[in-house]
């Protein structure tokens, strides 16, 4: 006997192959009686699919409008999980592959049921994908997801997240900021932004009155959503993108740095967007940075490749000097 997840992907191909079933005749196909086939309908109708039943000596099951559907079962945390997939490739996350991952998308919302189709496509239509190397990952040197580790975003909160977007509705939600306090936070939220395996919401903060960006690891979204909004127009040209790296470089790390580099500017071209760099002269620059902990710093300044000073804070200049001892003795000790 199939199991119920098989049985109903077996169910689904049946029901596309011809236009009419009866339910013995299914229930003789599938090994399992007409009770569990009617159960399974329900299951089916459930997830969307539209199979309408006759009742009576001639009647039997019948998949309604959409007859064309493949068979695709999937729940909700997985329907999301591909079209984030899809959209952050079709975006420019997965280099050579947008044209095939915009087709694939595409696909994949047709074949959605209704209700599944409505939080992928909010999920999609509101988020900007914000192309670029990974924190850390400079070209020729050690790959890595430097500062700190990127933090999982449930599935649920992004669809909550763009659901309110899209339906211009106040978003509040329970924050911890840098210093490891929460505050409820009461937001229009504008957009999802996902950038170098971070999940961002930018949106016009109520209460402070204006705009802020803020790490989705960090929020719990409250239910239920608050009250609608008219949508405000964003500063900077309504260039989404521009705007929060702007605000990333201020607003969403725990620490922040300054260090000298014994370079010009235009050398540490290489480095990821985002940082600020500004020229002092034609041999140094200025590299202003932020991460969540010193020692991650510490360790991503030494992929720049120029000698350098830290000028702020004392934290990473203690954590220079650790790392600088740990190399020390590695090569020491043989």
């Amino acid at each position: 006997m199939l199991e119920t997840s098989a049985r109903l992907l077996k169910l689904l191909s049946l029901l596309q192959s011809r236009r009419d079933w009866t339910g013995p005749e299914l229930s003789s196909r599938l090994g399992v009686s007409t009770r569990t086939i009617r159960n399974d309908v329900e299951r089916l109708r459930t997830l969307g699919y539209p199979v309408h039943a006759t009742p009576g000596v001639a009647g039997g099951y019948r998949l309604g409008a959409g007859a064309a559907l493949p068979p695709l079962l999937l729940d909700d945390e997985e329907a999301v999980a591909v079209a984030v997939g899809l959209g952050r490739a079709a975006g420019g996350g997965v280099e050579g592959i947008e044209e095939t991952s915009v087709r694939a998308l595409a696909k994949l919302e047709q074949v959605l049921p209704p209700r599944l189709r409505r939080r992928v496509n909010a999920l999609n239509t509101y988020t900007v994908q914000i192309p670029g190397q990974m924190p850390g990952r400079i070209p020729g040197r050690i790959p890595g997801r430097i500062p700190g580790d990127v933090p999982a975003v449930p599935p649920e909160v992004l669809t909550t997240i763009a659901n309110a977007a899209r339906d211009h509705e106040r978003l509040r939600f329970d924050y911890t900021g840098h210093d490891g306090g929460t505050a409820v936070r009461n937001v229009e939220p504008h957009r999802l932004a996902h950038r170098r395996g971070r999940w961002y919401l930018l949106g016009y903060d109520v209460e402070r009155q204006g705009w802020r960006t803020f790490r989705v690891d960090r929020m719990r979204p409250r239910t239920p959503a608050g009250p609608r909004f008219t949508p405000r127009e964003l500063p900077e040209g309504g260039d989404v993108a521009a705007y929060v790296e702007k605000g990333l470089n201020t607003a969403t790390w725990r620490h922040r740095a300054t260090v000298l580099a014994h370079a010009p500017a235009d050398r540490l071209a290489h480095l990821p967007l985002g940082l600020e760099v500004e020229p002092v002269d034609e041999t140094t620059s200025l590299v202003r940075l932020g991460g969540d902990d010193p020692d991650s710093m510490a360790v991503w300044i030494g992929f720049m490749g120029v000698d350098f000073e830290v000028l702020d804070p004392p934290e990473l200049a203690e954590a220079v000097l650790r790392l600088s001892e740990r190399y020390r003795r590695a090569v020491s000790e043989r």
